[in-house]
């Protein structure tokens, strides 16, 4: 089979010969990243515990987050220029060597400096693991497998937690990080192969702008969640301006030309796949603190509903996946935000001493069942409407979105919640932060609105270029 053209003609399945092994070897490496994502909160208390550094906690996830910013910005220009397979190989390495670290660390700042290679290593594997999709996949079987990876974070995200407890108390919190290593090395051997097998789709050419752009970006996030999350009004005007005047340009040069202004089109896609995240996770951040501070239960039950929405949002992509040959992915991806719209706002009900704690378990899952449905099909219209060659650099676009939206969703909910002094004020404050969310989700369905018609025009283009 020539790497290059996959005929819709004979699609296949992606369990077929010709995609065993990248299939396996990309699914093993999104379950062992969202294993380490999802066990690092478990397992940092004992940390700190162990070796100190509480000053630091906080940077354990931003440190990550800033540097995955950083890395998919960078990486999905790389895989154009250069294949998929060198940023996945260093991105592998990247996080495997961050595990070791951090497994080995003796103190808190060596911890942060292991996620930080764990984020530049996350960055360059989900972007080329897009690209796989886009590239090595017929266009008849990219829903399902966009779907399976999906489903890849199901095993984690029910058993992660726990798991990572389990190993933290009888084992040592260490082996959370060092026990994934050798599964990352034996996912990336799977996966190179097939890689390999895809050829650069640009000449090279000097990259100096973008990874300027890159580091801008990151710098000037990090800069604008310090000044929101600042003590002083001083503080946080001088970080929000700087932040601002440092990643407004970068984001610019970044994302396709009219993103900020979600235009038709592939901007239209990455703003909304923005506002999709910035609504989802900028509400769930603050869900267990809801549950646990406002209405008084136990951390067992907050896990329960977070559990409901993995279970949905990977209902959701399945149902996405079924849909999509018959349904308009525009009515698909609004459909979706709607749901994530009417789940966050019956959660906030929750906040309410009278209303029933567990119709979180229902409204939480009902708004992990819209993401689900809303972010497999974005993903599907950004690498269809991507020009010819250019799906690595849209692909990055698309998870800079995602980063950005996780990114400015919890930290804007941090500054406002870092206002609250009081049991009441906190509870208000929740509330707000969740009005903000549902805001953004309606915001999120006019922008899907704008979507072009990408099964026209990507099912003709994806055919040929792929």
């Amino acid at each position: 089979m020539n790497p290059t053209t996959v005929s819709s003609d004979n699609p296949g399945t992606v369990w077929d010969g010709d995609h065993r092994a990248l299939t396996l070897g990309l699914l093993l490496t999104v379950s062992s990243t969202a294993f380490e994502a999802l066990a690092v909160a478990t397992v940092l208390p004992a940390t700190v515990r162990e070796i100190g550094g509480l000053n630091l906690y906080g940077w354990a996830f931003s440190g990550f987050m800033l540097t995955n910013l950083f890395s998919i910005t960078l990486a999905g220009r790389l895989i154009d220029r250069r294949g998929p397979a060198h940023p996945f190989i260093a991105g592998s390495v990247l996080f495997g060597s961050g595990l070791i670290v951090a497994g080995l660390a003796t103190s808190m700042m060596v911890v942060v400096l292991g996620r930080a290679a764990q984020g530049l290593g996350a960055g360059a594997i989900s972007s080329a693991a897009y690209v796989a999709v886009a590239r090595g996949y017929p266009s008849g079987t990219q829903p399902r497998m966009l779907a399976m990876l999906s489903s890849a974070w199901v095993v984690p995200g029910l058993i992660g937690p726990a798991l990572a407890g389990t190993i933290a108390d009888y084992v040592g919190w260490r082996w959370v990080f060092l026990g994934l290593a050798p599964l990352m090395a034996a996912a990336a051997s799977l996966a190179v192969p097939a890689l390999r097998r895809f050829s650069p789709t640009r000449d090279a050419a000097s990259e100096t702008a973008s990874i300027a752009a890159a580091f801008a970006l990151a710098a000037g996030t990090g800069i604008l969640l310090f000044g929101l999350s600042g003590a002083s009004s001083l503080q946080a005007i001088i970080g929000t301006s700087v932040g601002l005047a440092l990643a407004v340009p970068a984001v610019r040069r970044l994302a396709p030309p009219g993103t900020l202004q979600a235009q038709a089109g592939l901007p239209a896609a990455i703003a909304t796949m923005a506002l999709l995240s910035f609504a989802f996770f900028g509400a769930e951040a603050f869900l267990p603190l809801a549950l646990t501070t406002v209405r008084q239960q136990t951390t067992t039950v907050a896990g329960m509903v977070l559990t409901a929405a993995t279970l949905a949002w990977t209902s959701g992509a399945w149902i996405q996946a079924r849909l999509d040959a018959t349904h308009s992915r525009r009515r698909l991806a609004a459909a979706g935000l709607a749901l994530t719209f009417a789940g966050i706002a019956g959660t906030m009900l929750v906040l309410f001493p009278r209303v029933p704690v567990s119709l979180a378990a229902l409204t939480w899952g009902i708004s992990g069942l819209g993401i689900g449905i809303a972010y497999s099909t974005i993903t599907l219209v950004v690498l269809a409407s991507a020009p010819p060659g250019s799906e690595g650099t849209a692909s990055a676009a698309m998870q800079l979105a995602n980063v950005l939206g996780v990114a400015l969703g919890t930290g804007l909910g941090g500054a406002i919640l870092s206002m609250a002094t009081t049991h009441a004020a906190q509870t208000l404050g929740i509330a707000f932060i969740d009005a903000t969310a549902v805001a953004a989700a309606a915001v999120g369905i006019i922008t899907a609105g704008r979507f072009t018609a990408p099964r026209d025009k990507g099912s003709a283009r994806t055919t040929s270029c792929l």
